[in-house]
């Protein structure tokens, strides 16, 4: 196993262990905290999610087909990992429907971006006749932490409250990020200062 998957499922298990303190008490947080918030508000906050993310994809995936290299891969990934990890945060300072639904479209876009890097670059890196067994210890460790977190996200909020569940949470995708930056010198073309796409690719057919 090299270091760039090594890298990439120690991202997962922060990434997924800090969101995995979010998830249990999400439609709890809106119901209990958010003024006028309702079972409607949590269905369409998660809607607004799964629609960005969705609608997305694709086009975030031709961007980085198009592109040789794994440059493009790595700054979708970053970014979109970077942008996700705000979102806990996000969440600590909401009081209205319309603040989670905005923190839900960054959240779609970061996971969109987060989605198409990361499936990339472990696709190129993996090692030929362990792909199983690398995502089986991509997915063991990372369905783990998603575990553990639960059981400690209950405790956190009863305890101490959805302030320091979340900022616990948003400090472990945050770390993703930092493990992430870890692999600039094995991402080649990390350091070039010209810019990898043209953002208007995402418009183009094709």
């Amino acid at each position: 196993m090299n270091k760039i998957i090594k890298n990439l499922i120690l991202t997962d298990i922060a990434f997924w262990t800090g969101w995995g303190m979010v998830t249990p008490v999400f439609a709890i947080f809106i119901t209990d905290r958010i003024v006028g918030g309702t079972a409607l508000t949590v269905g369409i906050a998660v809607s607004i999610y799964w629609l960005c993310r969705s609608l997305l994809v694709f086009p975030f995936a031709k961007i980085v087909d198009k592109y040789q290299g794994q440059k493009d891969d790595y700054l979708f990934l970053v970014s979109g990992n970077f942008l996700a990890a705000l979102v806990p945060f996000g969440y600590i300072f909401a009081i209205y429907p319309w603040h989670i639904y905005i923190l839900q479209v960054a959240y779609g876009i970061g996971m969109a971006m987060s989605f198409v890097g990361w499936r990339t670059i472990f696709t190129k890196n993996i090692m030929e006749g362990k792909e199983a067994r690398q995502w089986a210890v991509n997915e063991a460790t990372l369905d783990l932490g998603i575990a553990l977190a639960g059981i400690f996200t209950g405790f956190v909020v009863t305890r101490w409250g959805y302030v320091v569940a979340f900022s616990i949470a948003g400090t472990l995708a945050m770390i993703s990020v930092i493990v992430l930056l870890c692999l600039r010198k094995e991402i080649e073309g990390v350091f070039d200062r010209r810019f990898p796409f043209n953002i208007i690719d995402i418009f183009k057919r094709g």
